[in-house]
């Protein structure tokens, strides 16, 4: 960076960046040149008192994008707008919408839809703000779980805008809808924002909302536009499109400017290479943040944790206090502060009086937090858009702005180390969601029962008319609804809503309950699926930064009884899955291999737990456990190697297997790095094809196999299987079959590249480096199967 451009005036900043950028440790740098605006004039159409208000808060003339959305939304188009961070998003849907529903003297109304609280408040204030130059200004209302009981009948009321999210929409809004009639029946506009956010099973459900939503608005009369907004992923049309049911039109092209930016990336030292265990990424993550404050640069660190952010928050306060600075100008910020304290921090950013903020995810988003300086990354965030999310926090006057990402021991982690020009000149993620999984769609089709009968002939969502007649058949067989006047009635006296999370899948939820100070107070619900996982006896569960100890887990009652305690480390779960498939639906031979996709029956147990170090993950214990087997249906990829031909190049059975065992391991990896998704969301497996074998976990720090003799298998068919950690899946599985060649190549790269000797849970895995099975073994194989294809 060249000396006389700074991102701060102060004169230790240049040393600071200097020592930094000279480490050791820096693996990479990336660099992006400044961008120039370019501008657009306000449209003719925006009401006189509008362009008075704009020009009021110094708004003279719009960004192309901005004057592009408000083109389209008047010609009626339904539209996703996908610029970088603080490109100027919420104008392209706040002033149509105010607009159109000005215009119409107030009649009209719109839903602003936010993933989090925090964001609905801060969108809730701008809109206010941007609206007070009007003679008639629209009434905006958060309504979401802290809204005042008392407050709640009149914003049904008088609300222009209802700004919410998509659990108060979920349970506390569609399943009332009789109360706000005039909402639905004169709502114009349905504004969905962050929309990259809605992946997975969360998108999944976010979807079958919408649906829900749309099918009501119907229902009064109203075909509402929809405005989306999202930060930068490879499919946005595909996922909006997929999300409304509606055809709706790309806006990609930013008018807005941008900054000189840098980005490092800071790999800590190895202090343990046999088993990968590198320095304190929060440690030299606290100390990079501590340098640039003193340096007098307003930095942002964020972490992946609530408890990281009160440690290092602490920490930073009392280093500032050793040097006899003011603490007070170091703060943290999390989910699960008052309303207040966040209000007050935000404005302690904007106003500059905050020098460092310490935060989760929370402040990733559009929250309005001034121009800071500097980004810390205390670990690779788990995508591309987040991690450009996160560093587009910084210099967003048009300054230069300075990031740097310090990368953990984890193996997603070292990845992005390894393979810098992933994250900088690789293609943005794709957002992938499954809406008519059966498991999430059937609760949604309950949901939508609940709030208006069905009428037959009638299709919900994607699904064919005849397709939803089956499920209806199916509800009515069940008592759930009853056919009635060409009509089917909800008819048992369940709220389904409330007993559906947007977050899994399975029901029969786990309450986590804290008896340490002798009575129950629950603190948490955990899904099924993921409770042997989570909420195992002995496991550590993490609440706002607490850590508890599972003192029992009731199975039957679906309880688990926690008591506070202090611990430096987390539990991580030790499975043992056999596979069996059920269905193949896609199938590309090779000659030494053959790759598949289709439906597959998992049968899993958790057999024990490791405990790893916060800081290192470092694995400092394990235990052994005895829970239950669980079985899920769900949509899985599988690699099967010919084991004879194999053989005849000189590698034996046991060979294979130790080869696949660290296969599996680099090509999880790399899949869930490149599906945009938790290691955890993927499940993975190593046994015969035709489940004879499979490969149980470790008794012990030094044994990583129980094997049975390979030799006396019939028909050896070793085989990977990678599948989704949901039942019925969620799309990952289908993405892993249409990659598999790419996903194959960048597990060689990942594996070739790593800088240990042997194996490490960056590469193969770290059990496999102790045992000697190491990745030469794993690259003949992968080799082998490269010339076979």
């Amino acid at each position: 960076m060249p000396a006389h451009k700074t991102v701060s005036d102060h004169p230790d900043f240049n040393a600071v960046l200097k020592s930094l950028l000279e480490a050791p440790e820096l693996e990479a740098l990336h660099h992006e040149a400044a961008k120039e605006a370019i501008f657009a004039p306000i449209p003719e159409g925006v009401h006189p008192e509008l362009v008075a208000a704009l020009k009021a808060h110094g708004i003279s003339k719009l960004y192309s994008h901005q004057a592009k959305a408000f083109d389209l939304v008047q010609q009626g188009k339904d539209i996703v707008v996908v610029t970088p961070t603080a490109s100027g998003k919420t104008l392209c849907y706040n002033l149509p919408v105010i607009n159109n529903l000005y215009y119409s003297g107030n009649t009209g109304r719109a839903i602003y839809l936010f993933p989090t609280k925090a964001l609905s408040n801060d969108q809730m204030h701008e809109l206010i703000d941007l609206g007070s130059g009007l003679k008639n200004p629209l009434k905006v209302h958060t309504f979401d779980g802290d809204t005042p009981g008392d407050a709640r009948q009149a914003i049904r009321k008088m609300g222009d805008i209802i700004i919410t999210n998509p659990d108060m929409l979920h349970q506390g809004i569609l399943p009332h809808h009789t109360k706000w009639v005039k909402l639905f029946t004169n709502l114009r506009f349905i504004v969905i924002d962050e929309l990259h956010t809605y992946r997975g099973v969360f998108g999944s459900h976010v979807t079958n909302v919408l649906r829900r939503l749309l099918r009501i608005a119907a229902f009064y009369g109203a075909k509402p536009q929809i405005i989306c907004c999202s930060a930068t992923i490879a499919n946005p049309r595909e996922l909006a499109s997929r999300m409304v049911g509606r055809d709706v039109a790309l806006i990609d092209e930013s008018g807005a400017p941008r900054g000189e930016r840098y980005l490092a990336i800071y790999n800590p030292p190895l202090i343990n290479e046999e088993l990968g265990i590198r320095a304190s990424y929060l440690k030299r993550a606290q100390s990079i943040a501590l340098s640039f404050i003193l340096a007098g640069s307003q930095t942002i660190l964020f972490v992946k944790s609530r408890i990281a952010v009160e440690r290092l928050t602490k920490l930073l306060k009392e280093a500032l206090t050793k040097l006899h600075k003011d603490s007070e100008t170091i703060q943290g910020y999390r989910g699960g502060y008052l309303p207040s304290l966040r209000r007050k921090i935000e404005e302690g950013l904007r106003n500059g009086s905050i020098k460092g903020v310490i935060s989760t995810n929370a402040l990733e988003l559009g929250i309005d937090i001034g121009s800071l300086d500097v980004c810390c990354l205390a670990g690779y965030p788990g995508t591309i858009a987040s991690t450009w999310q996160q560093a587009g926090r910084v210099g967003r006057q048009g300054g230069i702005s300075f990031s740097v990402l310090v990368t953990s021991s984890s193996p997603m982690d070292q990845y992005i180390a390894g393979h810098p020009d992933y994250l900088f000149k690789g293609a943005v993620e794709t957002a992938r969601i499954d809406p008519d999984n059966l498991i999430i769609l059937l609760s949604h089709l309950k949901c939508a029962a609940f709030e208006l009968p069905f009428v037959e002939g009638e299709k919900f969502g994607a699904l064919s008319t005849q397709e939803t007649s089956e499920l209806l058949e199916f509800l009515q067989e069940n008592e759930m609804v009853h056919l009635s006047g060409g009509r089917y009635h909800w008819v048992t006296d369940s709220y389904p809503a409330n007993e559906i999370g947007l977050r899994s899948i399975a029901e029969g939820n786990f309450a986590v309950t804290d008896i340490t100070d002798g009575h129950e107070v629950v603190i948490g619900e955990v899904d099924y699926f993921s409770a042997p996982e989570t909420i195992h006896p002995k496991a550590i569960y993490m609440v706002e930064g607490v850590s508890y100890e599972v003192c029992e887990l009731d199975w039957e009652g679906r309880k688990a009884y926690v008591k506070r305690a202090t611990a430096d480390y987390y539990t991580d779960a030790m499975t043992y899955s056999k596979v069996t498939i059920l269905d193949v639906e896609e199938s590309a031979p090779a000659t030494l291999y053959q790759c598949e996709a289709g439906e597959v029956r998992i049968n899993r147990e958790v057999v024990g737990f490791k405990k790893m170090k916060f800081d290192t993950s470092e694995n400092v214990g394990y235990d052994m456990i005895k829970l239950p087997e669980q079985e899920m249906h769900t949509s899985g990829f599988w690699l099967t190697l010919n084991s004879r031909l194999l053989e005849e190049r000189g590698l034996n059975r046991q060979q294979q297997v130790d080869a696949l065992l660290g296969l599996a391991h680099a090509l999880h990896i790399v899949a869930a790095v490149a599906l945009m998704c938790d290691m955890h969301d993927l499940g993975r497996s190593v046994g015969d094809k035709s489940a004879q074998w499979f490969a149980k976990p470790p008794s012990g720090p030094k044994n990583l196999l129980q094997n049975e003799d390979l030799s006396q298998i019939d028909n050896f068919e070793p085989t990977i299987y990678l599948y989704d950690n949901y039942p019925g899946g969620v799309g990952l599985a289908p993405a892993i079959y249409e990659r598999k060649q790419e996903f194959l190549h960048k597990t060689m790269e990942l594996i070739r590249d790593c800088h240990c000797a042997h194996g490490c849970p960056a590469c193969i895995g770290p059990a496999l480096g102790v045992d000697g099975i190491n990745k030469d073994l794993v690259l003949k194989v992968l080799g082998l199967l490269g010339e076979s294809r």
